[in-house]
């Protein structure tokens, strides 16, 4: 269950309540009342660095005590951190406050289960169903209690450094690294500071309007040029809730999570492993799916989105997957998307091939990909329209073997995504211009 929200003014709806404080209110009323029919057990409330974490932590809290619910509260601490914790505590869920790499003025909840993985369907509907039943609180003698995780910050950094498992460490090696004013600001920095590393920092600064903002893994350009100017060996950029990373090389060069997958996956596969692919997403580039397969790895493309992925995963028994947007599962380490653990399999993967970041990546070359999108009026009326099915079968056949052809309608937005990918660069963004105007021309 994972719900994102604007806080100026009321921006969607959860069935037919609209979001608001006191949606939050009765959405943990709700949740406690599904957990207090198992035993009264605790749940685990974290958030990120955004100012309207501090009202909806509030109202999350209220609604969970008022079920008869016992709480830890974490503060801000990144989203992966708070699955590893629900683990640690033996809690029987977590909750995440946060909207990951949107701004300051929008957020969001996500709920993670007792082993810190999505909760069960069953669960998710239990819950929403509770939210059509009358607000009670329990007798004052059953409300809930509330206590104050201190140490939750070492606990997690503690186990970020568990999963680095390279016998060089970090000594000698120069890292800029960007919290992007979001949950990480105070955990990232020593967890590669107390693997050796020299670290020097930016975007740690969170003032609640700031997360996000021109920084972060979705405004990597102040980090390049940090990297550059300060002549470190890498960059590395979280999101404002810590579950996606990118890096920047010495040279100043982006490397995305296409590319970081390719390391993780690469440097640990073999023959004689458990595991014998690798899952990505429509949008993974194709050079990952060509450099994969080079190596003997297979490939597998789900839906866009961290929850495809993870199936995906749990469907073939793989435990490497991730999106281009630096969204990287490493299922031997933990058990969701975490962009430090995912750094730090990267970083273990240059240390013992004894390389950098610019040399370690060069194993996969990337397609060239244009990306246009397009307003449409109503998602429904792309499907089945001949003159569209045409033209993208058309540029299919000009491109054959060597690029792919993806429509594909936002979830979020009422535009279509169309992308054409292939080794030819302008023969890409040529034939991506053309069919986006077909597109626009028939249901824009």
């Amino acid at each position: 269950m994972k719900r994102y929200f604007g806080t100026d003014g009321i921006r969607g709806t959860v069935g037919e309540y609209p979001i608001t404080p006191d949606f939050m209110l009765k959405l943990g009323w709700a949740t406690g009342k599904v957990f207090a029919q198992h035993g009264k057990g605790k749940v685990l409330i974290g958030k990120d660095t955004r100012i309207s974490g501090y009202m909806f932590e509030a109202a999350l809290e209220a609604g969970l005590c008022s079920a008869g619910v016992d709480i830890n509260m974490l503060g801000p601490m990144p989203t992966p951190a708070i699955a590893y914790l629900t683990r640690t505590f033996g809690a029987q869920a977590g909750i995440v406050i946060s909207a990951s790499h949107n701004p300051h003025q929008d957020n969001g909840i996500k709920f993670f289960s007792s082993e810190g993985a999505k909760l069960d369907d069953e669960i998710e509907s239990s819950i929403e169903a509770m939210l059509e039943q009358d607000f009670s609180v329990v007798p004052s003698s059953a409300i809930g209690k509330v206590v104050r995780i201190n140490d939750a910050a070492g606990r997690y950094i503690e186990f970020c450094k568990s999963t680095y498992k390279s016998p060089r460490k970090l000594s000698g090696l120069r890292i800029v690294v960007d919290c992007a004013n979001g949950a990480t600001y105070h955990v990232a920095p020593n967890v590669f500071q107390e693997l050796g590393a020299n670290v020097s920092v930016i975007a740690n600064k969170p003032d609640g309007l700031n997360i996000n903002e021109n920084c972060g893994s979705t405004h990597p350009a102040r980090l390049v040029a940090e990297v550059v100017e300060q002549k470190a060996d890498i960059g590395i950029a979280f999101d404002g809730d810590g579950d996606r990373v990118i890096m920047v090389d010495h040279r100043g060069e982006l490397v995305d999570g296409d590319e970081l997958l390719f390391i993780i996956a690469s440097s640990k596969f073999s023959k004689q492993s458990a595991w014998s692919g690798v899952a990505g997403t429509l949008m993974s580039n194709l050079g990952l799916e060509v450099a994969l397969r080079g190596k003997g790895i297979d490939f597998a493309r789900a839906r866009v989105g961290d929850r495809y992925v993870m199936s995906e995963l749990q469907s073939r028994g793989w435990i490497y997957g991730g999106e281009s947007s630096g969204h990287l599962i490493c299922l031997d380490a933990t058990t969701t998307g975490d962009g430090i653990v995912a750094a730090l399999q990267v970083l273990a993967a240059m240390q013992a091939q004894g390389c950098s970041l610019a040399d370690i990546k060069s194993g996969m070359a990337k397609f060239p990909q244009t990306m246009i999108n397009v307003k449409i009026a109503k998602r429904e009326m792309l499907a089945a329209n001949p003159a569209i099915e045409a033209a993208k079968a058309g540029i299919e056949k000009k491109l054959g073997n060597k690029g792919r052809v993806l429509l594909r309608p936002s979830g979020t937005e009422p535009v279509v995504r169309v992308m054409v990918e292939g080794d030819d660069a302008a023969q890409v963004s040529q034939l991506a211009a053309e069919l986006a105007d077909i597109v626009k021309q028939q249901v824009g």
